[in-house]
């Protein structure tokens, strides 16, 4: 191929596809309105502005940029640089060809066109990863099957960037689709080829250590596929297909937990489950090192088995036993729990009993909320570390763990004593993380809700009707007079309005309906929640929303959360 081309005659000429080492579908697109900049808007207003430049005889060939290859067999090409921007382009083309078939019927040079940048009469000039392929085939290319549900976050991008171009071209008119389908068409590349996936390997590390980095999980994957073709010997292709294997169900998994937790995050706990230590820190030099070692291919092997089995646990952690158990559901709630994920893994790999993992849960949720909300320099990690080397698959006994954290929340000790009650009564005070005062607050609307009823089972966060956290005296002094809430002065701002007892629990919509209004008219709204009726108990119909009422509220709620936690 040569150094310089078209877009059309690459497409047209080769069958290209993304291998199994390669980053899946990775570029963002907007939500609805949004004038937030994403990969695929900037790629349409890109295109858009190219073709504003009125001279066309001065106009140079808009171009595309560089694409790395290797070469397949025959004309197959395996991409290894720029297959965001061609998966982008395929499905661009994809949405401006249908658009313009609803239009009036395509010419036979634009069935060409078609053919030759899409289908290649019956073929596909341009795949994805496999494990994505069928949703490029049916939803984009096909349009044989508009089923939505997706196994990997990959496929969720493709079919958000087709919908996406699909609206933005809602109006667009013939002349405009006839326009980009030639910009496209006649759009400039340069390309360079390489001979082998291990040659294509080591340009794709290189090439990726250059620029915008990708994952450290892509990353790993490309070196342990590299070490594999250079070291692995006879096993050498049985290896590959391990790793690609196990690579497969680690991208399924990690679309089921998307927004829940990083996969850079997964691959810091496999390693810390691997080497039984909490202390392992930096991820891609420890590897690296692994890596120069005569013993890297059996450190592959393992630690690829091993990654795909945390990140199938974590799954079902954050899946169906999260939705099934409460315990977990609270832990998970309250947020910020990397630092015992390797334990929840450890403890799902070994199998324990679904009441021995909710116990563990249970415990570990009273050290989260201290880690997250104790201000120390002391790192709670090497404090807890003993107990994660004990949990072993020959030692699943969690009693020690349990009995730690439990004496870690009476200790007196200078080690320990950084996490006791008396420093989370002290820590929970004053200001909060809102994600921590939600969950605190959903905490006492479960005391509220459960006093006096023999049996009462807590109800999900989400129960609580899309919880927002209100400030009851706004942090901006409303301008009516009187408005109800105590004076503004220094002390007042700085000590009150930001504290448990001057936040409350509401629905996004009621939140944004009360705003600043007088304290009068936002009590008469309070009726959704039990502490929102239990602050019409606090005051009287005209009262006032004082400081005195605020910190008999807070030292009511720490009470509680005392109890609990």
């Amino acid at each position: 191929m040569d150094a310089s081309t078209t877009i059309r005659r690459m497409l047209q000429g080769n069958k290209i596809s993304v291998p199994a080492y390669q980053r899946a579908y990775s570029w963002e697109t907007p939500d609805g309105k949004s004038d937030k900049k994403t990969h695929t808007n900037v790629f349409l207003s890109d295109l858009n502005e190219y073709r504003k430049i009125a001279d066309d005889k001065k106009r140079s060939p808009y171009y595309f940029g560089h694409f790395l290859f290797e070469k397949g067999q025959g004309q197959e090409l395996n991409v290894i640089d720029g297959q965001q921007r061609l998966t982008t382009i395929v499905i661009f083309l994809c949405a401006v060809f249908t658009k313009l078939g609803s239009l009036r019927p395509l010419s036979d040079m634009e069935h060409i066109l078609y053919e030759d940048m899409v289908t290649r009469r019956g073929d596909f000039s341009f795949l994805t990863v496999e494990y994505d392929r069928r949703i490029l085939i049916d939803y984009v290319i096909l349009k044989s099957k508009h089923d939505t549900n997706c196994d990997t976050e990959s496929s969720g991008r493709i079919i958000k960037a087709y919908d996406y171009f699909t609206r933005e071209l809602e109006s667009a008119s013939e002349i405009y689709l006839n326009g980009v389908i030639e910009v496209i068409s006649n759009a400039t590349c340069t390309t360079h080829l390489v001979d082998n996936e291990s040659e294509a390997i080591q340009m794709f590390i290189f090439q990726n250590n250059r620029g915008k980095q990708p994952s450290n999980l892509e990353i790993v994957k490309a070196q342990f596929m590299y070490q594999v073709h250079l070291n692995g010997g006879a096993a050498k292709i049985a290896l590959i297909e391990e790793i690609k294997y196990n690579f497969e169900k680690i991208y399924k998994s990690i679309s089921s937990i998307d927004y829940k937790i990083s996969e850079d995050d997964v691959l810091s706990y496999a390693l810390k489950i691997h080497f039984n230590s909490l202390a392992e820190l930096n991820t891609l030099s420890k590897i690296n090192s692994i890596l120069a070692d005569r013993h890297a291919i059996d450190f592959i092997k393992i630690f690829t088995h091993l990654l795909a089995a945390c990140f199938e646990q974590l799954t079902v952690f954050f899946g169906k036993d999260e939705r099934r158990n409460f315990a977990i559901h609270s832990l998970v709630t309250l947020g910020g729990i990397g630092v015992v994920l390797p334990f929840i893994i450890k403890a799902y790999i070994y199998n324990l009993s679904i009441d021995d993992k909710c116990a563990l849960c249970s415990s570990f949720e009273n050290l989260v909320l201290r880690h997250r909300t104790i201000g120390t320099r002391a790192t709670i990690s090497t404090r807890i570390n003993s107990v994660f080397k004990e949990l072993t698959l020959d030692n699943k006994d969690i009693t020690k763990i349990i009995s730690m954290i439990e004496e870690l929340k009476k200790s007196k000790d200078d080690w320990w004593a950084h996490w006791n009650n008396e420093k989370l009564e002290i820590s929970i005070q004053g200001g909060l993380h809102p994600s921590v005062a939600r969950y605190l607050l959903w905490k006492y609307e479960i005391h509220l809700r459960g006093q006096g009823m023999a049996g009462y089972s807590p109800e999900r966060f989400e129960s609580i009707d899309s919880p927002e956290l209100e400030h009851i005296a706004p942090t901006k002094e409303p301008n009516t007079t009187p408005h109800g809430y105590d004076t503004y002065d220094d002390e007042f701002k700085n000590q009150y309005l930001n504290c448990l007892g001057n936040y409350l629990l509401l629905s996004g919509s009621h939140n944004c309906a009360v705003g600043n209004i007088p304290f009068g008219k936002k009590l008469v709204t309070y009726v959704h929640n039990e502490q929102q009726i239990e602050i019409k108990g606090l005051v009287s119909e005209n009262a006032v929303w004082t400081r005195d009422v605020i910190l008999a509220r807070k030292n009511k709620i720490i009470k509680v959360i005392m109890g609990v936690c």
